[in-house]
């Protein structure tokens, strides 16, 4: 008999004698037996459980795993191969050959995950306190589907029947061999589709030693990409610290660059990154997302971008398009409808650069000039309005909001500076209003409206020009501003139906008015068009030519029916003559047709009295300053100069100066040329009706 064995005889013989010793409960001794067997029993079990499994490498475990990871996971897991789960000897060894786990019902495609073979050695208190430990990892031929539900309020990656979007968690990998693996990524919401192939990486005490990179391709809305990223700190990344990232991507003759640092893999949210794009056109960047702005020339832009769920936001940007300067801001909202908000300067803006704000391509206008870049828009030839289709269906998919300043523009004949511009794009109807610049020290301001819901587009043009310095605003064209004082101002007032500007103004109908009030202009400017050969000659021999000449006051308008300007009137009013026009224009062919007379006050030996005629077109006007009326009456001349005396022959060129100066009230008013009158209070019966069938 042991020495327990005899213990246990002398307690039970106390028990039955009713000794005990001084102190000792009775049941204490029977309450440590009792620890003592179960806790052998434990040990036992958990070392023939060890045992079992490591013997049979628990493959027998292959169907509960799959029915426990199921439940779980709200997921269907299974596994099509090779299967052990077993301690060795202390960690737990998980391997898995087929391994696959569903994608949720919503999802488009069956699988989240799958892996021809996975092979992991695992901390196992880890997977109850505390965040995930991998010792080992291997994986190969990884397939791994990201998605994004449409509302984008649940992704694939996130378990259990919540179905939250959180980000996606990596557990802390010593050490890691991965291979032959791909990531597909799909948020419908952009929409945006990503097919990744992540590059061999092996991994030694958590350290992988190099860069982790990815390459691939896919498709942002209906635009081909392709990509290719690196991570730069993938020993933070295993650990879940920090993740330098680099990617680059390509689209559409753009490339683009973000950099910055992820808080985890899958994780941007309110993250700042910056960003670089340049390309060709930064149109067609925007034109991935379905925005429509107009064509630019090259461009280089850089930003920090912070995504905050469906906004974008991009801050600090910087850049050039062509030769013209960029900064400011841009927020883009990609909810129900996408919307752009912006607010932009430019210091210098190109006037090639601005040639896209009317329909025209600026390397065309850079290298051929207005008229092929015109032709290029489909226009006829010799035309110079931009015959370009709006983009309907895009300005109907977007709204956007901007405020653009602009210092300078750079160009040698229109002096224009602090432009400011408002826009409004709302469900089709856009809205450059206000619009205001300074040109040559006046002021413009106009509203236009392109409201693309009504079909053809409803088209409105309204231009005001204040009070301007005539010397400034043609000094580009050869006029010198000494001894020019005086200034004009007017209003250009249209509405047309179209989906071009020429088809809008083609079809336009209202009113163009320029009226200038009381100035001087140089002796020289002024006579050529009045064709008073004979003051002119004498002030040019009289070293006079700079004299000025008194502007009382006058008016250049127009009426516009159906695309179609009528002069309504042309009536200027100097000290020494007055000058008329008659004829038009047409928006639709383009076509200049007018004819301008001046007729002196006083008399004139050597004066034509005959008009100067505008002809050709927009984009090639023509000057017929020696008119057929002008040759008749040389013709006149001759033949008296022949039949009678040579002085004789003079009288044709003599301008009598019957010439009835204008009330200058209903000129500066703008009216009409009905509403015209002579300083006596007369009608007018010289300045034609505003109608053009009925001009002379």
């Amino acid at each position: 008999m042991d020495a327990a064995a005899q213990i246990d005889v002398q307690d039970h013989a106390r028990e039955e004698t009713g000794h005990r010793p001084p102190g000792k409960r009775p049941d204490r001794a029977r309450l440590l037996r009792i620890l003592r067997n179960v806790l052998i029993a434990i040990v036992a079990l958990v070392f023939a459980a060890w045992l079992v499994l490591f013997i049979t490498k628990g493959r027998f475990l292959k169907h509960p795993f799959e029915r426990i990871a199921s439940s779980a996971a709200g997921r269907q897991v299974r596994v099509g191969g090779d299967f052990q789960l077993y301690f060795a000897p202390l960690r737990i060894k998980f391997l898995a050959d087929g391994l696959s786990v569903s994608n949720p019902e919503w999802a488009g495609r069956p699988q989240m995950f799958a892996a021809r073979h996975i092979e992991a050695r695992i901390a196992p208190l880890s997977l109850l306190f505390g965040r995930r430990h991998v010792h080992t990892l291997d994986l190969q031929g990884g397939a791994v589907d990201l998605e994004w539900d449409k509302a984008h309020g649940r992704n694939s990656w996130t378990f259990g029947s919540g179905g939250g979007g959180k980000p996606f968690e990596f557990p802390r990998i010593d050490r890691a061999t991965i291979s032959d693996t791909r990531v597909r990524y799909l948020d419908p919401q952009m929409p945006l589709l990503a097919n990744l192939v992540v590059d061999p990486v092996t991994s030694t005490d958590a350290r992988i030693g190099k860069a982790v990179s990815l390459r691939g391709d896919g498709t942002l809305r209906s635009t081909p990409f392709r990509v290719s990223a690196r991570l730069l700190s993938p020993d933070a990344t295993v650990n879940r610290g920090s993740n330098a990232l680099e990617l680059t991507a390509w689209a559409a003759n753009n490339q683009v660059d973000v950099s910055g640092t992820l808080p985890s893999i899958a994780d941007f949210e309110d993250v700042p990154l910056k960003v670089r794009a340049r390309g060709r056109d930064l149109s067609e960047l925007l034109g991935i997302i379905d925005v429509a702005i107009p064509q630019t020339r090259r461009y280089a832009l850089k930003a920090q971008l912070v995504k905050d769920g469906e906004t974008y936001r991009f801050t600090g940007m910087t850049g050039t398009f062509g030769q013209s300067d960029l900064s400011g801001k841009l927020t883009v909202t990609n909810a129900e409808r996408l919307r752009l908000d912006a607010v932009l300067a430019t210091r210098r803006l190109d006037i090639v650069d601005a040639a896209p704000f009317i329909g025209y391509n600026p390397d065309i206008v850079a290298s051929k000039g207005a008229v092929a870049a015109a032709a290029a828009t489909g226009a006829g030839a010799q035309r110079v309005l931009p015959d370009a289709a709006l983009p309907v269906e895009t300005m109907q998919r977007f709204d956007a909001g901007l405020d653009w300043k602009v210092g300078v523009v750079r160009s040698r004949n229109v002096p224009v500076q602090n432009i400011a511009l408002k826009l409004s794009l709302d469900r089709g109807r856009l809205a450059l209003s206000p619009l205001t610049f300074s040109m040559a020290r006046g002021d413009v301001a106009s509203d236009l409206v392109f409201d693309t819901r009504q079909r053809p587009s409803a088209v409105s043009y309204d231009i005001r020009l204040k009070s301007t310095p005539m010397g400034r605003l043609l000094a580009g064209y050869g006029v010198v501003e000494s001894g020019t004082t005086g200034t004009i101002g007017g209003r250009i007032k249209l509405e047309g139906r179209g989906d071009t500007i020429h088809d809008s103004l083609a079809s336009a109908s209202g009113r163009i008015a320029f009226i200038m009030p009381r100035g001087t202009f140089w002796t020289r400017n002024v006579q050529l068009a009045e064709l008073d050969l004979g003051t002119f000659a004498s002030k040019m021999f009289e070293g006079k030519l700079k004299k000025p000449v008194q502007l009382n006051c006058g008016l250049v308008a127009f009426t516009v029916r159906g695309g179609t300007a009528a002069a309504d009137p042309i009536l200027i009013d100097t000290s020494k003559n007055v000058i008329t026009g008659r004829g038009g224009f047409s928006f639709d062919t383009e076509a200049l047709d007018m004819g301008f007379r001046a007729d002196g006050k006083k008399f004139s030996l050597f004066s034509g009295q005959s008009p100067v005629g505008i002809g050709g077109r927009f984009a090639k006007p023509s000057l017929q300053v020696i008119s057929p009326q002008l040759l008749g009456r040389a013709g006149v001349g001759l033949g008296l100069a022949v039949a009678a005396t040579p002085v004789a022959g003079l009288l044709a060129f003599v301008d009598v100066g019957d010439a009835k100066s204008a009330a200058c009230g209903p000129v500066l008013s703008g009216a009409n040329a009905q509403s015209q009158r002579t300083a006596k209070g007369k009608p007018r019966d010289d300045v034609g009706s505003g109608r053009p069938d009925k001009n002379d």
